[in-house]
C-alpha cells in the first residue's frame, strides 16, 4: 500500500529502511543479467522507475533501467558509485528534483541545482568521457503549486550542464503543454503526478534522437545505390534523329 506525505508518495518498506533494498535488488538484477559495457544508465527517481517500455523505447540503444521511486537528487548522489559508475557507461540520463521540491519540502531550487552540480563532478571525477544528459523536471497535476520553483530549478540546472563539457540539458517540460498552456489529463496516471504510456511516448520522441546522434549505430559508409535514371540510361530509351 502506498502512503502519502505531503504531496509525496513513499513505499513504506523503502521509505523506512532506506534506499539500500532498492540497491540491492539491482545488484541482483546484474548477477542474473550483467549490463554490457558501454551502455546508457537512466537514473533517477519512479518516473523511470515506472518507465516499463524503456529499453525496447530506446533500441537499438542498449539502455538499463536504474529509476528508484521516491528518490531525491542527494539520493542518487550517494549511490552514484552503485548505480551509475559501477557500469562505465557511455552516458547517464538522469531525472531528479521531483521529489526534492515536493509539497512540504524544505528544499529550494538553488538546493537541486547544487546536488546536480555534485552529481556531474562525481560522475565526471571517475569517467570524464561519459556524456551525463538531465532532463528538466516536468510539471504535473499533483504538484501544480510547486511548479515555479521547478521551473527556477531547471532554469539553473539548464545554465550550468552549458557551461561542462559532456553535459547536456534536455527540455522534456515544454512540450507537455498544450496550445492553451495547459497540462492534458491524459499525460498522468490517476495519481496526477506520474506518466502514462502517452508522456513516456512523447520523452521518447525528445529523448531518442539526442541519443542516437551520438551514441546510435554507425551509419554505412558505403554509397546508396540512386534509383534515379542516369543522363546516359535516359538517352538510350529516347533515340533522337540523325541530322542529315
Amino acid at each position: 500500500m502506498l502512503a502519502g506525505l505531503g504531496g509525496r508518495i513513499y513505499l513504506p518498506s523503502v521509505f523506512a529502511q532506506g534506499w539500500e533494498p532498492a540497491i540491492r535488488d539491482f545488484e541482483e538484477q546484474d548477477k542474473v543479467h550483467p549490463p554490457k559495457p558501454g551502455c546508457i544508465v537512466f537514473a533517477g527517481s519512479s518516473s523511470f522507475r515506472f518507465w516499463d517500455t524503456l529499453v525496447s523505447d530506446m533500441k537499438p540503444l542498449d539502455v538499463i533501467n536504474r529509476g528508484f521511486g521516491g528518490s531525491e537528487f542527494s539520493d542518487l548522489d550517494q549511490y552514484a558509485n552503485s548505480i551509475v559508475i559501477a557500469y562505465h557507461p557511455r552516458a547517464v540520463v538522469v531525472y531528479e528534483g521531483d521529489n526534492d521540491l515536493a509539497e512540504g519540502s524544505s528544499k529550494t531550487p538553488e538546493m537541486v541545482a547544487s546536488d546536480f552540480r555534485k552529481f556531474v563532478q562525481i560522475v565526471h571525477a571517475a569517467l570524464p568521457d561519459t556524456w551525463i544528459y538531465i532532463l528538466a523536471i516536468k510539471p504535473s497535476k499533483l504538484r501544480w503549486n510547486q511548479w515555479p520553483a521547478m521551473k527556477a530549478a531547471n532554469k539553473l540546472m539548464q545554465e550550468y550542464a552549458a557551461t561542462q563539457d559532456r553535459v547536456q540539458y534536455i527540455d522534456i517540460a515544454t512540450p507537455m503543454f498544450d496550445a492553451n498552456g495547459n497540462l492534458p489529463r491524459d499525460l498522468f496516471k490517476a495519481d496526477g503526478l506520474h506518466p502514462t504510456p502517452k508522456l513516456y511516448a512523447m520523452w521518447t520522441t525528445i529523448i531518442k534522437p539526442i541519443l542516437l546522434k551520438t551514441f546510435g549505430p554507425p551509419i554505412s559508409a558505403s554509397r546508396p545505390v540512386s534509383s534515379v535514371p542516369s543522363v546516359f540510361s535516359v538517352l538510350k530509351i529516347f533515340r533522337f534523329p540523325e541530322m542529315s
